[in-house]
């Protein structure tokens, strides 16, 4: 079972990453642009952002490791459960979220 800790790990291999704050939640940042963050709401889980279609994909997978909220409906953004995600499909995850908010010079 992965934790906050192996989500900054695996993210920290890619280039300039750095821990911050978001919402006053833990979050991941790359060139100032958050692309994962630790909820601490009741519904927990860890935002990862992502494209509408990923998202889509990801919920009609059944997987249960995936879910949202209305709050995030209509957004880029899939709430991950780090109890129920593979780590592998977590690196992936993480790899493609850091793709989409990295600057092109990062890339």
């Amino acid at each position: 079972m992965p934790t906050w800790e192996d989500a900054v790990a695996l993210a920290k291999r890619l280039p300039e990453v750095e821990e911050s704050t978001s919402y006053r939640t833990p979050s991941l940042k790359v060139a100032g642009k958050s692309f994962a963050r630790l909820r601490t709401e009741a519904e927990g889980g860890l935002v990862l952002m992502c494209e509408l279609s990923e998202k889509e994909a990801l919920l009609a997978s059944g997987d249960p490791a995936f879910y949202t909220t209305p709050h995030y409906d209509g957004y880029g953004a899939i709430l991950v459960d780090l109890a129920k995600v593979a780590p592998d499909q977590l690196a992936e995850l993480i790899s493609d979220a850091w793709r989409l908010k990295a600057p092109a010079r990062l890339r």
